[in-house]
Formats: C-alpha cells, structure tokens, sequence
C-alpha cells in the first residue's frame, strides 16, 4: 500500500494487491438519488488493456478486505463523505500515481471491471467502496487469512515487488504480498503470502519443484513456518544451556577432587606495593614462563594470589632465573611464597567464589544487552526509526525501494510521528518469537 498515512498500524510492509482485472456498467444509487457507476451486472465484459487492469487491482486492493480494516488513512477518508474517497486523493496514493493520475484513465479502468467491489460518483471526481459488499467481521477474516497464508524463501533480495507479483500471478491467484525487510528495509528474499482461497494456497504450496529464476524455493504455510521457528528457537536455547553447563562446571572444577589437582599450583605474594599496580603487571613478570588461571589482587592492595594451570614452584623458579634472580613489582620487593595445606584450601575456595561472580556478572550483563529486542540493548531498536528531512517525508509504502518520497501537506504531516512507531511496532512483531 503506498500512500501519506497508511499502514500505520496493522498493513505489512511491501504489499501487493488482488489478482485480476474486471468489469463495471452503470446503474442509479437510489439511495442518494445521484448517478452512480457500479458494477455490471448485464455481463457485458469489455475489453480491458494491461494498464487498466493494473489500476483496477490496485484500486480495489486499497478498498479490499485485507487492506481496508488495516488502513488507518483510508477509513479516515471514508468517513468523511459516506465512503466517498475523490479520485484527488487516491493519486496520491503511490503506487497508483505511478500508473496514472488521469481521472478519465482511472474512471474508464475502473468502468471495465465486474468485481462489483466500487461505485463511480455521478460526476466521475470519487470512488468508494459498494455499501452492498460490506466488510467481512475481522476477526472471522483474520482467521479465514491464518490458513491460507503461505511463507515462501528463495527470491533474489533485489527482486521488486512488481517482479514477484508477476511470478505469483503465474502459480496461482493471490490477495496479499508481504515483502519480509530488516530493519535497514533490505529486503529478505522471502515473503508471505496470501492466496484467494485454500485451495489454491495448498494447491501452491504442494506444487514440487518451484523455482523462481534459477532459485530454488522454499515454500511453508505460514503457520508451519512459526512452528518451525519456534522448534529452532526450543533447540537453540537447550543448546545455550548446555554451553552455560559446560561453563559452570568448569567454574566448578576448581572444587572438590579438583583441589588435590590443583596441589601445588598457588603463589602468594606480598609487599609495600604502590598503588598503580595490576593484574597486567603480574601477567608480564610470568607471561613467558606459565600459564596463568587466576589472580586474586585488587588495586590498591599489599599483597595477593596467582592460581596456575601447572606447578608453581616450577614457574616462580623460571622466572626468577629470566629476571636475574629478583621479581619485583613495579620496582618493589615482593616476597614470594608457596601455599599448602589448609591456607592453600581456603585460598582456592574464594578463588572459585570470586570465578563464580564473575561468571553470573557476564550473564547478567548479556541478559540486559538483549534488551526488549533481539540484537540490541535498551531502545536500540527505536534508534531505527525513520528519518525525515527538510520538507519531504518518507512514508512506509508498498514500494519494493522501502519508500516513497512525497511533499509534506496538511494531509500527511499529521501521519509522521504515527509512522515512526509503527516502523519500530511492525518490525518487533515480525521479528520477536511467536511463542
């Protein structure tokens, strides 16, 4: 849908229209007692050229059932003169702009459809939408929808919306496009789909073989498809909890037999230290001649531990012998000490306390880095929002570029703020887990 104000709330983005063109004749609204143009009903179909039938499905996608409920702009417009939308309006609508802004193009289109979805006014400036083909109930079409949706993968991620209608129109009719994009409003190459009825969604969906271009494609109903990444996400979080086992338990390997392994492998250090010392500072005394597991010092402290991976004795004696006899810290003497019996046991007990904080701090840390989102901290992802500048606005569309740019009037510029939010909305609901 591309025009000022749409799919503010509820319409995907990159949507295309329904399927054919048809018919319209005339007949008189007694109701209003005006000339009215509406549908045939004689069936007299006229020939009708590859524009026309361009305009009327777009048009009648605008005032559809998929579309009209969702379209916060255009049951504005509605309301304002019994369903009466003037066709100065609807041209401002993109992708109809992109065809035409010819009333007597539009009206002579419209006039050669029998979908009897629209009436024409007496004096050909408005179009609205038959009070004799109301809105289904939503949630009974929502549900209707549900099972004739269909997710399909394979589209090169520069296709155009035009491109894969046309590939759509040949396997079978369709309702509704949804072009999946990123936040960047890159296109995915994968899109749901909804078909005009069941059958032809599962007629399309067990057709083997589908290739668009070259590509192979991948076709679920949607439905399917949730519960394919629900399964996946099940997976990758048992996966991340095995990961979170394997890092607990070697926190915990310092513990219990452990303790016998670790025999002989602490160092005690103690001196007047000067307050700039640290952890880097250890690590480039013994770097060369031992693996370091852990240092128990804080800065500012006169003395401290070093747990490592083998003997310490072994290690204090290389690198004493590299430093010509003398280990100091920051030119101060340190003294030196090996740790046994129970001060070695009571040493290594903090040790793996102080391993075991640093462990819960990590998570704690990733926890929050997720946010409400993935892949961003607090509000990141309503740092994506759109941009708008000097005094073009860009508005969400059907358009397969992500845009389109229109001047900004009293008409539109009150859909601003309404379209920032629905950006960062529509993106969240498409993208969080379906659980």
């Amino acid at each position: 849908l591309s025009h000022p104000g749409a799919k503010r709330f509820w319409e995907p983005r990159g949507s295309a229209m329904p399927g054919d063109g048809h018919t319209l004749g005339w007949k008189e609204d007694v109701s209003n007692s005006k000339e009215v143009t509406k549908m045939a009903e004689n069936g007299v179909a006229q020939e009708i050229t590859p524009l026309e039938k361009k305009i009327c499905e777009q048009i009648e996608y605008y005032f559809g059932d998929h579309n009209l409920p969702r379209d916060k702009f255009l049951k504005e417009q509605i309301k304002l003169d019994d369903g009466w939308v003037p066709l100065e309006t609807m041209i401002k609508f993109n992708r109809l702009n992109r065809l035409t802004t010819d009333f007597t193009v539009i009206v002579e289109g419209l006039g050669k459809s029998k979908s009897g979805l629209l009436e024409i006014s007496g004096d050909k400036t408005k179009i609205r939408r038959s009070p004799s083909k109301p809105l289904p109930e939503f949630e009974e079409y929502k549900n209707a929808v549900k099972i004739r949706s269909v997710y399909v993968k394979g589209f090169p991620t520069s296709a155009t919306l035009d491109e894969i209608k046309g590939w759509f129109d040949e396997n079978g009719p369709v309702e509704n496009i949804q072009m999946r994009r990123t936040l960047q409003r890159q296109f995915k190459g994968s899109v749901f789909v909804v078909f005009d009825s069941i059958d032809s969604a599962k007629t399309f969906v067990e057709t083997p073989g589908l290739k668009y271009k070259d590509n192979d494609m991948i076709v679920l109903f949607k439905e399917a498809y949730f519960a394919k990444k629900s399964e996946e996400r099940k997976q990758h979080k048992t996966a991340k909890n095995k990961k979170n086992e394997k890092e607990q338990k070697h926190m915990e390997d310092l513990d219990g037999k452990s303790f016998k392994e670790k025999n002989g492998c602490l160092l005690k250090f103690a001196g007047d230290l000067v307050d700039q010392t640290c952890r880097e500072d250890i690590h480039e005394i013994f770097s060369n001649h031992g693996e370091i597991q852990w240092i128990d010092f804080i800065r500012g402290a006169k003395e401290g531990n070093i747990l490592f991976k083998t003997n310490a004795k072994e290690t204090l004696e290389k690198a004493k012998e590299a430093h010509g006899g003398k280990l100091q810290l920051r030119d101060k003497d340190v003294t030196w000490e090996m740790v046994d019996g129970e001060e070695e046991k009571t040493i290594l007990k903090k040790i793996i306390e102080d391993q075991q904080e640093s462990l819960n701090k990590r998570k704690g840390k990733a926890r929050r880095g997720r946010g409400r989102g993935r892949g961003g901290g607090k509000g990141s992802w309503g740092q994506q929002r759109v941009q708008f500048q000097g005094k073009k606005t860009t508005f969400e569309s059907d358009d397969e570029e992500g845009g389109q740019e229109m001047e900004e009037t009293k008409e539109t510029s009150k859909w601003k703020l309404l379209n920032q939010e629905f950006e960062i909305i529509h993106w969240y609901v498409e993208n969080l887990p379906f659980i």
